[in-house]
């Protein structure tokens, strides 16, 4: 049962839909006020009275049942008490008896999701700012899934461009075979930073000419761009498999050249293509937006064609009910202009367009991307984190089994909960003592106490079974209700795009338990105290379980 939408149904409050009334049910601060509550405040200027009077009224009309026991009005505050020995059967039943798929729903049957995601440079390595877009895009794409929603993982690789002519140049001119599949993506990368400090204006002037034997098909060209993209996607493929993030499609702006031209001929059937200064342009001025810019006045594309080209195939081909695009906060005027131009296009369903902002990540001595050169590749921070994972569960444990594993595990875990545990829309400056604390707001907290559950259960040696009229004390009780909140965390997530939810959601729910833990008895517990409580420690596992796997992080036996 969901007890929120229960006590929601059962409120009355006139000019307010149920639906209003639902999101508002919290649980209180002080578990002996009550259960759950409802603030009033909200409700103030609707009914024109004070939020004490609203609560006072509605507690005086709300009727008390088997579920429902008390209800009472406290500044402001209509708060409920509900059958606790009830709610503990039947969440850890459900929890027991779903497993794995405890959470899920199937909310989006019959509806399609794209989501844009990662979108790797072809031919540069991952560096530490690709992070939020990966984890973020994998999240959301694991989340509705989950939810029952058809998802298209897009990687919409950067493989179009000028760049792409200075690198075949410079291999050309510097490279040779050997090295580049010896050293691979760096070795491609070193050659375009040698190309950018060193080519004169003859190889400027070479390096245009082979994009253009590029885009003109030139076999000889576009087999060394090809090697370079092969090159490319087996190394970040490296990196996806450790992050346990996957995709359906890499196609990429290469992929939309030849599909710009249809989308360029109905901007101008529908006179919204402008001549400025040579370019072609769709006037946004009337909507508080510069223009978009379409095609340069050497009639090359932009990102904007691109992006119009990919975003029209992907309606046509996957006919989606939200096309998601999980780009930084700094292209915001980029997507603002993009959806105003498929909605004047008359495209209903450019409302379905979903910028999804985030903020940037640094380190903790300033260094982000290569603008301002100080360049942390992804990989790097990745092996760090487990190498120092590695030191911290020899110093811990130096006698457990399988310690590669783990702290691969761990160090990795670190890694994507170090970007998804903030609101998605803050800068993130990432500190390796913090993301590797096994104390405080981290993965290896929740980690370790699912270690500590599993322990529990293994030392247990019974099946478990949950007795039917425990009456739970107050921190078994917060457990439960903590449980209880797991599905309605995860449609929160996915109506807000917030995988910060979830591993909010995670840590919460581990400290509660950790509180019971310490305050109660488990294993020398008799009868159906231990039963109980036996069965409270597997489905906080489970869930925890569950948590983490919807943000891509595994889950180690021990510790």
């Amino acid at each position: 049962m969901d007890y929120k939408k229960y006590i929601a149904q059962r409120i009355k409050i006139q000019g307010v839909e149920e639906q209003e009334i639902y999101p508002n049910i919290v649980f209180p601060p002080n578990s002996e006020m009550g259960d759950y509550a409802l603030p009033c405040f909200k409700f103030a200027k609707v009914l024109r009275k004070s939020p004490v009077m609203i609560a006072e009224t509605l507690k005086e009309r709300y009727k008390t049942d088997e579920i429902v026991t008390e209800v009472s009005a406290v500044n402001g505050y209509l708060n409920f008490k509900i059958n606790k020995v009830g709610l503990a059967t039947e969440v850890l039943n459900k929890i027991l008896s779903e497993k794995e798929s405890y959470g899920s729903s199937k909310v989006g049957a019959g509806k399609t999701i794209c989501i844009d995601y990662s979108s790797v440079n072809i031919a540069k390595p991952f560096h530490i700012g690709h992070l939020s877009t990966t984890v973020i895009g994998s999240s959301l794409y694991k989340l509705f899934s989950f939810l029952g929603y058809k998802v298209v993982g897009i990687n919409h690789l950067g493989d179009y461009g000028t760049q792409f002519g200075k690198l075949i140049c410079a291999y050309k001119h510097w490279g040779n075979a050997e090295d580049v599949e010896k050293g691979g993506i760096h070795a491609i990368n070193d050659l375009y930073v040698r190309f950018n400090n060193e080519a004169d204006s003859q190889m400027e002037s070479e390096a245009r000419q082979y994009f253009r034997l590029i885009e003109s098909g030139d076999k000889g060209a576009n087999e060394i761009f090809e090697w370079f993209k092969s090159l490319t996607l087996k190394y970040v493929q490296g990196i996806y498999d450790k992050l346990n993030v996957k995709f359906d499609s890499f196609a990429g702006e290469r992929f939309f050249s030849d599909k710009m031209q249809p989308v360029i001929d109905e901007l101008r059937a529908k006179n919204l293509l402008k001549e400025s200064d040579g370019a072609q342009i769709v006037d946004l001025e009337k909507y508080g937006m510069p223009p978009c810019l379409i095609l340069r006045s050497d009639g090359a594309s932009l990102y904007a064609t691109r992006d119009l080209a990919a975003a029209y195939y992907r309606k046509n081909t996957y006919d989606f009910y939200k096309c998601l695009y999980v780009v930084a906060y700094q292209q915001n005027l980029h997507f603002q202009q993009l959806f105003k131009v498929i909605e004047l296009m008359g495209n209903k369903w450019a409302k379905d367009l979903v910028h999804v902002p985030y903020g940037m990540v640094s380190l903790e001595d300033g260094a982000m991307s290569t603008r301002k050169g100080k360049v942390v590749w992804l990989e790097d921070v990745i092996n760090k984190c487990i190498e120092k994972a590695y030191n911290v569960i020899e110093e811990k444990n130096p006698e457990l089994e399988n310690k590669d594993e783990i702290a691969e595990k761990v160090g990795v875990g670190a890694v994507i909960f170090g970007a998804l545990y903030n609101n998605k829309i803050k800068d993130i400056v990432f500190s390796y003592d913090k993301v590797l604390s096994f104390e405080g707001e981290t993965s290896v907290y929740v980690q370790y106490t699912c270690a500590r559950a599993n322990s529990v259960i293994n030392k247990s040696g019974v099946k478990t079974k949950i007795p039917e009229n425990y009456q739970p004390n107050c921190a078994e009780t917060e457990v439960i209700k903590q449980l209880a909140d797991f599905t309605d965390t995860l449609l929160d997530s996915a109506e807000k795009y917030e995988p910060s939810y979830i591993a909010r959601y995670a840590v919460d729910l581990a400290q509660k338990y950790n509180k019971f833990y310490i305050e109660n008895k488990i294993l020398t517990a008799e009868g159906d105290m231990k039963d109980f409580r036996l069965a409270l420690t597997e489905a906080t596992l489970q869930t925890l379980k569950n948590a983490l796997s919807l943000l891509g992080i595994g889950v180690p036996n021990k510790m």
